[in-house]
């Protein structure tokens, strides 16, 4: 089967979303994937649409895959369950090393699901070696109330304290994230989100210091996309208080679970399931010289 490949547009946000859910349904039937990622993700100041995507029809129209290479280094590839087998995945990953090599990268890492035999197969024919792993977090929501520490305030998001979480968001992720984002895109990636749910999030107070921060997204569950406590005020319960407080608030708009992701690059997940999260499934970073 022939595919056509062409720059992606924001307009086909939709339609890249109901292709990375078909495929979450798939490999694990459920979709986890939060409706406006995609978006957020094609906004980001790095990506140059007409270079750094493509998305792949099929004769009759489908959206049958895309792919995106994120600052010269990091690619993602989904392909349509419908269009698995057909050597599209080989396509997309020859176009998303072509353009790292074009930008001048000496390497470049992407995410397979650990569930995705074929994508996994795929990188390691080509000499792909693991980096890291990322690791999805479930917790069962209960009406449990959160045990705050002593001298701590928790409470929902204050768009007026929106640069003080930026900043110590950056701070508490700074060793392990490539490069530090800037205000506007991080809001665009978090609190400008038509998902992001500001009551639900948590911000945590000691006297009038911001001192720890949850910030929550709304989709088929609740969802955690950035939990990150003041590196002096760690090991003194406040994650656990802020998360249990956000999972109570995901319990109350009628979700049942709350998740998150973690990679091994963070050592959080001994923490995390401290909390009360377990492993639902994993995926890998593979890397190759160039």
């Amino acid at each position: 089967m022939e595919f056509s490949t062409r720059p992606a547009i924001l307009a086909d946000a939709p339609a890249i979303h109901q292709l990375i859910a078909a495929a979450e349904q798939a490999l694990h039937g459920q979709v986890e994937a939060v409706p406006d990622a995609v978006a957020a993700d094609l906004r980001r100041p790095l990506i140059q649409l007409d270079l750094d995507t493509r998305v792949a029809e099929a004769p009759n129209g489908d959206l049958a895959g895309w792919a995106w290479v994120h600052g010269g280094r990091h690619a993602k590839i989904d392909v349509h369950p419908s269009y698995a087998g057909r050597g599209l995945g080989t396509q997309l990953l020859d176009w998303a090393e072509a353009r790292a090599y074009e930008i001048g990268t000496d390497w470049l890492a992407q995410i397979v699901d650990d569930a995705d035999q074929a994508g996994t197969e795929l990188v390691r024919s080509r000499g792909y070696e693991v980096l890291a792993t990322n690791w999805l977090l479930e917790r069962p929501l209960s009406p449990e109330p959160p045990a705050v520490p002593t001298g701590i305030r928790l409470d929902g998001y204050d768009p007026a304290r929106a640069h003080d979480v930026h900043q110590l968001i950056e701070q508490a992720f700074s060793a392990f994230q490539p490069r530090a984002k800037s205000f506007d895109e991080w809001a665009e990636l978090t609190v400008g989100r038509s998902t992001f749910l500001p009551d639900v999030s948590t911000l945590a107070y000691a006297g009038d210091e911001l001192v720890g921060a949850v910030i929550a997204l709304d989709g088929e569950e609740g969802y955690v996309e950035q939990l990150a406590v003041r590196d002096d005020q760690r090991n003194k319960g406040i994650a656990r208080a802020m998360l249990d407080r956000t999972c109570t608030e995901f319990l109350t708009r009628g979700r049942r679970t709350c998740i998150l992701w973690t990679h091994s690059g963070t050592g959080a997940l001994a923490m995390y399931e401290r909390l009360g999260m377990r492993v639902r499934r994993s995926t890998t970073v593979y890397r190759t010289q160039l």
